[in-house]
């Protein structure tokens, strides 16, 4: 990301370190296309369909569910709670699973496990059997997004770390769009054959494009450089073992002498990196939760639009979602003093501005929907916050496993009771509690940014400060007067 002082400086970046056997045979460009070929699309696929699986739900209660099943009050609410509920759960262990087991065998059989878990939604007749469906599906929902974030780190280097962390972004946004247009088509072609509503033909659909996406995943999928030991078949033929070894090296190096044992505890919990960055995605996450809560949905189901409507409209939420999540990775990549602390902050303002306009006029459709359409701008700090935690945690990959999924986590935690207190359906269309709410979620993210970035800044100046006296030579380190 050009000459960004985010970057953590090190002599080994000064004289390009990678010395591998059989490194000189390695075309790096190539290297990086099919890392970005068989890595990067497979991730974005299960990403994609995973937010098609998740959205379906909410598309699915506008569009008959809530009256054939009778669901009322609060209890979209508790199903998507209990949804919350296993996610979190499921965050940190499947991290872990992902340090001993292939991603390629894990995150395809949780594709896989998620797609039956939707497949069963098209036979359900209770609020019950809605909370036990959507809470193990959830669970293994959970590997996809801390677990990719945590594979994009152990590929990309940096400089190419956001944008694929954007593209990766912007796939679930696509799936939310797709969910939107798939389930209007549904109701209009399949709605009422062999005697089921359009939204249960939503998720048969669902599964059948799922099920693909994890066939694919378990053949095409490589393993990552951390489990070159235990290559298969599959990475044989994908990648090379001195393309293993080089893609390995090219990154910074790490601490080898980091285990996964008891003192994993230790050292994460001795830190501020577990502490800072999970309260940076609790707050950040929640500024989404007014995307993420399908309020415009339940908003235009209060005004009486369309079934079609009902649908599509809040699509326009994710299409902003992905033009600020590409921007910000274009602006910390393409901009020499770009920084992640800048997006937080203008994320935030926009935030703020949001919840003025809809606490102003909350029945006004002109102001409303420029309201909730800004506010996917919010959705552009997934990218930016997550390649942040992957470069402050890039030296110890047990620390950088456990803080990506304890972000996701914690965030989860709060998400669970916050929907209730703060976005309750019961609470459209005016969501007084929300807007405020979102104003200090939205201002309590620039403050906590600012404050990782004082941390980053104190450390790297720690760091090349004992480099330079190892080295007994001051020159070797001129970004220390410039930090």
């Amino acid at each position: 990301m050009g000459d960004n002082p985010e970057k953590t400086p090190s002599f080994q970046d000064e004289v390009e370190p990678v010395t591998c056997p059989g490194s000189e045979s390695v075309n790096e460009r190539r290297l990086l296309w099919k890392i970005d070929v068989f890595v990067l699309s497979f991730v974005c696929l299960q990403y994609w369909i995973n937010y098609v699986d998740r959205v379906g739900f909410a598309n699915a209660y506008v569009s008959g569910m809530k009256k054939d099943l009778n669901l009322h009050g609060d209890q979209f609410n508790l199903v998507n709670t209990c949804f919350t509920v296993g996610y979190v759960l499921g965050m940190i262990p499947n991290n872990l699973i992902l340090l001993v087991v292939q991603p390629r065998i894990w995150l395809s059989f949780c594709t896989l496990a998620w797609g039956v878990l939707t497949l069963s939604m098209y036979r359900v007749t209770t609020f019950q059997q809605c909370c036990a469906i959507r809470f193990f599906q959830a669970v293994f929902e959970s590997c996809t997004f801390s677990g990719t974030h945590l594979i994009l780190g152990s590929w990309y280097r940096e400089s190419e770390l956001t944008i694929r962390s954007a593209i990766f972004t912007s796939s679930g946004l696509v799936g939310s769009i797709f969910s939107g247009f798939m389930q209007v088509g549904i109701h209009n072609s399949l709605n009422g054959r062999r005697g089921l509503p359009g939204w249960r033909w939503l998720f048969i659909v669902d599964f059948l494009i799922t099920i693909p996406i994890a066939i694919y995943g378990f053949i095409f999928f490589p393993t990552t450089p951390d489990h070159m030991s235990h290559r298969t078949k599959s990475s044989r033929w994908l990648f090379s073992t001195q393309e293993l070894e080089f893609a390995k090296r090219r990154l910074p190096q790490r601490d080898e002498r980091a285990k996964l044992d008891w003192s994993v505890f230790r050292r994460v919990l001795g830190r501020w990196h577990f502490w800072l960055l999970s309260l940076l995605w609790i707050l950040g996450g929640e500024n989404i939760s007014l995307a993420s809560n399908s309020t415009l949905a339940l908003w235009l189901q209060s005004q009486g639009y369309s079934l079609a409507h009902k649908n599509q409209y809040p699509m326009g939420i994710f299409a902003v979602g992905i033009v600020a999540t590409c921007g910000a990775a274009v602006y910390m990549d393409k901009f020499r003093h770009s920084q992640h602390w800048h997006v937080a902050l203008f994320i935030g303002i926009v935030m703020c501005v949001v919840a003025v306009m809809i606490r102003a006029a909350p029945i006004t459709p002109g102001v409303l929907f420029t309201a909730q359409y800004l506010g996917g701008v919010c959705y552009a700090a997934q990218a930016v916050f997550f390649s942040w935690a992957n470069v402050v945690c890039q030296n110890d990959l047990q620390e950088r496993a456990i803080v990506l999924a304890s972000m996701n986590m914690f965030s989860g935690a709060v998400n669970a009771w916050w929907s209730l207190l703060f976005f309750s359906a019961t609470m459209a269309p005016r969501y007084e509690r929300g807007c405020y709410a979102l104003i200090a979620t939205a201002v309590g993210s620039c403050l906590v940014a600012g404050v990782i970035k004082w941390f980053q800044r104190r450390d790297q100046k720690r760091d090349l400060g004992a480099l330079a006296k190892s080295l007994n030579y001051s020159a070797a380190c001129p970004e220390i007067e410039n930090l």
